[in-house]
């Protein structure tokens, strides 16, 4: 079978978190099988059943205000969209194969799914990266408290009155005074 000729990249660029999983946004996933996000949507309303809220779920309001702001769409007041996309996870992507019956949907759906695998080996490879820097971030803390402990000795000792000092090194002796009696 012949491979889409999607970069892997792009399908890439198309994921995003949201609520604490990796989903695709409906728009984006029309324009890769080739179809109007309407008849995406219908075909996923046609189909519910098949679709439970952690396959596919509409973005709440506040959620399409910061991904408008994320990836710079335009409002609804000025030709944008005017319904809150539906957001795919990687099951519901799965899903929709099943859903869109055509050559293209299988191909783009393959090309997808390895880009989901892809992610996760990166996230995967990148969590020891994140527990070594949250140890880090820990062993900073604890000498932060210490340096603390080390600034606020100084300031102690530089608060504290100055004595007078005893002068030392090399004095000459002024002819005629005995040493220790010098004139002061």
């Amino acid at each position: 079978m012949e491979q889409p000729k999607l970069p892997a990249s792009r399908v890439e660029r198309m994921i995003y978190l949201i609520r604490g999983q990796r989903v695709m946004l409906d728009s984006d996933l029309a324009a890769l099988y080739g179809v109007k996000t309407k008849e995406l949507n219908k075909a996923v309303s046609r189909n519910r059943d098949r679709f439970p809220s952690d396959f596919a779920f509409l973005l709440a309001a506040e959620e399409v205000t910061r991904l408008r702001f994320q990836i710079g769409t335009s409002s609804s007041g000025y030709g944008g969209r005017r319904y809150r996309p539906y957001a795919f996870t990687e099951q519901g992507v799965a899903m929709l194969s099943g859903v869109l019956r055509s050559k293209r949907a299988v191909q783009v759906n393959v090309a997808i799914m390895r880009a989901f695998v892809r992610l996760r080996g990166l996230l995967s490879a990148h969590h020891e990266l994140a527990v070594k820097l949250a140890e880090l971030e820990r062993r900073v803390a604890s000498s932060e408290e210490g340096i603390q402990t080390l600034f606020e000795a100084i300031r102690r000792l530089m608060a504290q009155p100055d004595k007078p000092k005893k002068q030392i090194g090399f004095h000459v002796r002024e002819r005629g005074v005995p040493y220790g009696r010098r004139k002061r």
